[in-house]
């Protein structure tokens, strides 16, 4: 699980932080209501994670509290048995 969740996290410090952005991210960090994701780079998010790992997450289960921090993330994942 926690090649995942660093497979997870790289991306989005590499995706959505600007340079020079001092913030401490990490498993339990805000994403969504922390200001980092907004609901544009959800989508991509979700679609990297659709792409990499060859499923689909329904829109139902895409929500913004499932995607706020790495953690949400990797349990959403656990149901499509990605560990």
């Amino acid at each position: 699980m926690s090649d995942l969740k660093n497979i997870v996290l790289n991306y989005v410090k590499n995706e959505y932080l600007e340079e020079g952005d001092d913030r401490e991210v990490d498993f339990n960090t805000p994403l969504i209501s922390g200001g980092i994701v907004d609901s544009f780079s959800m989508v991509s998010l979700k679609r990297f994670l659709e792409n990499k790992y060859n499923i689909q997450i329904p829109d139902a289960k895409a929500t913004p509290d499932a995607f706020d921090t790495v953690n949400n993330i990797a349990e959403l994942l656990k149901e499509f048995n990605i560990q």
